[in-house]
């Protein structure tokens, strides 16, 4: 329902994106009708969604896996996914030219523009879903006597101490002794509601209880934290010297 819900709101927003490209015209495209630029900007802006949404995706679940930085992988897959966009777009554009193949110049000029507009509007969806994930700093002070507010957004059967709370797309999966479910939040908002539960964000997609850790996994440089339930929770490298100050590792 949440992937479903996340294209419905791309195709909107790239529905926007080719309005505009076909108001202002770029790259030659305004000396055409206003009609006829509309259905080309409006099918390559959708051409380019659905090219580039699906490398963002694997960017993004790649990067907890490989514990590299997010941008920078959004960052390689955008000039990958370029290439067959901009080959797309280079044949949609023999409504304005003969069909003829490109230079090496005019391949590279050409593939440069595409990447410039892909880069973009990359750069929109990045912004907006950063907003909706901001980072926050791990706390480790006492809980109160009261329990978590957060249990109550949770069905009756799985309201136990959490165990983790992992970011899946716009959810937060809270992970308990007995069982899982996902809540509509923010991983900042979800953990503001642990009203201080003594645990840390030990990556950005991950917030881990401290008395739920039973072990640790090494394996090179990458640090992987063994939970309560047989759940493993990925380690950020620039968290490591924290955790091992604070004796969680």
């Amino acid at each position: 329902m949440g992937g479903t819900r996340r294209i419905l709101i791309g195709c909107a927003i790239i529905f926007g994106v080719g309005i505009v490209l076909a108001l202002v015209g770029p790259f030659g495209s305004f000396e055409a009708p206003f009609g006829l630029r509309l259905l080309y900007w409006l099918a390559m802006s959708y051409a380019g969604y659905f090219l580039y949404f699906p490398a963002m995706v694997a960017a993004r679940a790649l990067a907890p896996r490989l514990d590299l930085p997010e941008p920078a992988l959004w960052a390689a897959a955008c000039l990958i996914v370029t290439l067959p966009m901009a080959a797309v777009t280079w044949i949609a554009n023999f409504l304005w030219h003969p069909p003829r193949w490109p230079t090496l110049e005019e391949a590279l000029s050409h593939y440069f523009n595409v990447l410039v507009l892909g880069a973009l509007v990359c750069a929109l969806f990045w912004f907006a879903q950063a907003r909706r994930a901001d980072p926050v700093e791990p706390e480790a002070e006492p809980i109160g006597t009261a329990p978590p507010r957060l249990l109550e957004r949770l069905p009756a059967h799985l309201r136990s101490a959490p165990i983790a709370l992992e970011m899946e797309d716009h959810y937060v999966r809270v992970h308990t002794a007995q069982g899982s479910a996902l809540l509509l939040m923010r991983m900042r908002d979800a953990v503001a509601e642990l009203d201080n539960m003594p645990g840390a964000l030990v990556h950005r997609s991950w917030w881990v209880a401290q008395g739920a850790v039973q072990g640790v996994r090494r394996d090179g440089r990458n640090v992987r934290l063994q939970l309560t339930g047989g759940i493993e929770a990925p380690v950020a490298r620039t968290q490591v010297s924290a955790l091992e100050a604070a004796g969680w590792l």
